[in-house]
């Protein structure tokens, strides 16, 4: 596990967004928490009780914008040991009526944002030794669906994005890991739907693996999940 005490969340809402940041928070690290609207960012944390974690306004599709909020976590809590991409890109409609800015748009949140934060969080992690990137995959990762092309082509590279990077930053010390996260996350259903705190738990763990035994991809669902 890293030394150095501090993690990033870009892409934090009530859902698993939430769970990661209180999840590392509760493991001790200093936490910094990223979204395009930061006044509804700062409620969010305040209402789940998180008042010490810094909010941070992040366009991941906007270069500048990502750069600024690296500049600002790191200033207030120094190099992180974890940084947890979970934007994403989201569109559906048949082939035949989608627009080539419906596919732009989702590929911008959910690849091009992957880079530039995984970028970024690679220049930080280089200078202080190595840490832990995490990205956060779905069932597109892995299958375009019917009716879901701009959804699985940000999917699909964002996961080719990350085993480029694994295979170049593990010999560096940085662990890159794609969490394919396959099945609907709630808590309205018992444990029949997954459930954000569980999986936040799953990065925890990938997070604290030592690297003699490292994992690049995981893939978590229900124990009810067909696949």
């Amino acid at each position: 596990m890293p030394s150095n005490n501090h993690a990033i969340v870009i892409g934090v809402g009530p859902g698993l967004g939430a769970a990661l940041v209180a999840r590392f928070a509760r493991g001790g690290l200093k936490v910094s928490a990223g979204a395009r609207d930061r006044t509804r960012l700062r409620a969010l944390l305040d209402e789940r009780g998180l008042k010490d974690v810094q909010a941070l306004r992040c366009d991941v599709t906007d270069e500048a914008s990502v750069a600024d909020a690296f500049k600002d976590a790191i200033a207030a809590h120094g190099a992180p040991a974890a940084v947890i991409f979970n934007a994403s890109g989201y569109g559906r409609g048949s082939i035949l009526d989608l627009t080539p800015g419906e596919i732009e748009a989702a590929w911008r949140v959910g690849c091009l944002g992957g880079f530039l934060v995984g970028r970024e969080a690679a220049r930080a992690m280089s200078g202080a030794g190595g840490g832990a990137i995490l990205f956060t995959g779905a069932t597109a990762s892995l299958r375009g669906s019917a009716n879901y092309a701009p959804f699985a082509i940000g999917k699909f590279g964002l996961r080719a994005l990350t085993q480029s990077m694994a295979r170049e930053l593990g010999p560096k010390g940085i662990h890159v890991a794609h969490m394919v996260i396959d099945g609907q996350i709630g808590v309205a259903d018992g444990d029949t739907k997954m459930k954000p705190d569980d999986i936040a738990e799953a990065y925890w763990s990938i997070y604290s693996q030592p690297r003699s035994a490292w994992t690049v991809e995981a893939d978590l669902r229900t124990w009810v999940e067909k696949f």
